[in-house]
């Protein structure tokens, strides 16, 4: 398989470029080609293995295995050696943290990436996967504005694993308003043996700095801006080349922030507090919904050679195949996460395949500024929806069920056409009554937005999303990581004016900053689009314009499709903040 990668010929639809990293990607997804159809049937916990074949999973039985649900992760007391601005022991080449002082960490974590024995589903084979301490999904951070915390990351991976996915990672906290090196720049991958390219050297961990302060926090001091919050972050892998790979083999998880307003208790004494759902794991869930492919085996598939987006015929909800969650009649908050690589998804809930309404509360982890009333929604990979859904509507025995009726048969994007009955997803059953009475609200006013303010405009730019010569570009370019021609100054704001490819969707993601959509098509975006965002969904020849923010920060950081094949295959562009 190797000797057929040469100069100008086509692996796929991708062509064999002549830059070292892309040189890396496809020399090793052609080794790992070849292994895989060596290997024959993989034995028992077998890693994903790389299938070029059109593919079925075996038929499971939906709604036998509970909804995985964690509390909280718990601070360290300490960590050794301590935590300097500059890299300290064992730790990679990064950067000095910027601002160490002023945001000098208040709760200190310790987060290891490391092999799984994981089941997606009793009648599907246990296999090997990767989870940030072991989990999939990770473990979720509960985080607070005013509290930096500083998170050591080690990576525990094999040197020398099987299958896909890259030992090295990269990990990025999306969409934390964070500085350049503890951003999981493509580039700042290690290993204990192996440093990315824009990194000093390698080292078996990392310290993540999040300040957790609100955007335009030098512009509000002392305390930042509460209209900037955002609540509901992921975090996942972001290596050079293999970040699909690396986020399909598990690597993903949630962090929550909290402030005054959405203190995360549905007892606050605060007047001012919404009082929303809470409780994290158990009336604050985190739902992260993918798609998976499975081979005639039970095993996990991927095909590196589709450069189109890997879509997967069995539906999971946090690591789980079409799990079932036990509901009590009261208000619940859910977190609705699209962490696949390239599939839509159009939700609905529905009782007996009749939709019912809930409570849209925020997009992309902002709260918006009023709720609405909806009975579905649509999610791109990597967006977020926060809901509110009121069981108590509902007598007990009842079962409800969210599913997805949005066809989609390729990395193209969905058809349009809504598909009844959908795919069942996950079934909520209303099993209980709850131990004390509900004192859980959802008030007619959430969080306000910042002002938007054209006249701190200094600059409007245009960037397309496209499919050049068989690859997918950036305004024509692939993704350079050591060079850009893009430099916003801190403390500015741009119009960026996001074009779509014919034929294509493509959920663009800006690191750093939220934006807000100022026109889809030259009209004002739907209501649940126009609070602040930090993926827009481009469909087939799209153009949204957004106003952009840069602040408190310099240094490196990109843009790119959140199709993740997409995004591994180019179609990314830096940008640098500068003083």
């Amino acid at each position: 398989m190797i000797d057929e990668i040469t100069p100008g010929k086509q692996v796929g639809n991708q062509a064999d470029l002549t830059n070292p990293a892309r040189r890396e990607l496809l020399f090793a997804s052609a080794a790992l080609a070849g292994g895989a159809a060596l290997a024959g049937a993989p034995p028992l916990a077998a890693p994903p293995s790389v299938r070029r074949d059109a593919l079925t999973s075996p038929p499971t039985t939906p709604f036998v295995v509970a909804l995985p649900v964690y509390g909280a992760k718990a601070p360290v007391t300490a960590l050794v050696p301590a935590p300097g601005r500059t890299p300290t022991g064992q730790e990679a080449g990064r950067a000095a943290h910027q601002r160490a002082t002023e945001f000098a960490p208040q709760k200190l974590y310790e987060l290891r990436v490391r092999p799984l024995s994981h089941s997606f589903h009793p009648e599907l084979p246990t296999q090997i996967m990767w989870g940030y301490d072991g989990m999939l999904p990770g473990p979720t951070f509960a985080a607070r504005y005013g509290e930096p915390v500083l998170v050591r990351i080690f990576n525990d991976l094999p040197s020398n694993h099987v299958g896909i996915g890259s030992p090295e990672i990269s990990t990025h906290l999306h969409n934390a308003h964070s500085a350049s090196e503890s951003d999981g720049y493509p580039g700042d991958y290690y290993s204990a043996t192996k440093a990315g390219p824009t990194l000093l050297y390698p080292g078996r961990y990392k310290d993540h700095l999040y300040p957790n302060c609100y955007a335009g926090f030098d512009q509000y001091r002392p305390s930042g801006d509460a209209r900037e919050a955002l609540g509901t972050l992921w975090y996942h892998d972001h290596r050079h080349d293999f970040t699909a790979q690396n986020v399909y083999r598990g690597l993903a998880g949630f962090y929550l922030l909290f402030d005054a307003l959405d203190s995360g208790n549905e007892n606050d004494s605060n007047l001012n507090a919404l009082r929303l759902p809470s409780g994290i794991g158990r009336y604050d869930i985190g739902l992260a919904i993918d798609d998976r492919q499975f081979d005639s085996g039970g095993y996990l598939a991927f095909d590196q050679f589709d450069t189109d987006g890997l879509l997967g015929d069995k539906m999971m909800v946090n690591g789980k195949v079409q799990p079932f969650f036990s509901v009590q009649r009261r208000k619940y908050r859910f977190r609705l996460l699209n962490a696949g690589l390239a599939r839509f998804y159009q939700l609905f809930l529905t009782r007996a395949g009749v939709p019912q309404s809930f409570t849209y509360i925020a997009n992309d982890g902002n709260l918006l500024p009023a709720p609405l009333t909806m009975s579905s929604f649509r999610l791109g990979s990597a967006e977020r929806a926060d809901l509110v859904i009121d069981f108590s509507l509902f007598p007990l025995g009842t079962k409800l069920v969210l599913e997805n009726r949005l066809e989609q048969v390729n990395g193209r994007g969905p058809t349009g056409n809504l598909l009844t009955p959908g795919m069942p997803l996950m079934r909520f059953d209303v099993d209980a009554e709850p131990p004390v009475p509900d004192a859980s609200r959802v008030p007619a006013v959430l969080r306000q937005q910042p002002p938007i303010n054209m006249a701190e405009v200094v600059r409007t730019r245009t960037f397309r999303f496209n499919r050049t010569n068989s690859v997918w570009t950036v305004n024509g370019l692939l993704f350079d990581l050591f060079s850009t021609s893009i430099q916003v100054k801190r403390g500015s704001a741009e119009i960026w004016v996001l074009q779509g490819s014919t034929g294509w969707h493509h959920p663009v993601h800006i690191h750093l900053e939220e934006g807000r959509i100022l026109s889809r098509n030259g009209k004002p975006p739907p209501p649940h689009e126009r609070g602040r965002k930090d993926v827009f969904v481009l469909e087939p020849g799209e153009e949204v314009k957004v106003f952009m923010r840069f602040r408190d920060f310099v240094g490196k950081y990109v843009m790119h499709c959140h199709n993740l094949t997409h995004e591994d295959h180019a179609m990314m562009l830096r940008f640098d903040v500068v003083p």
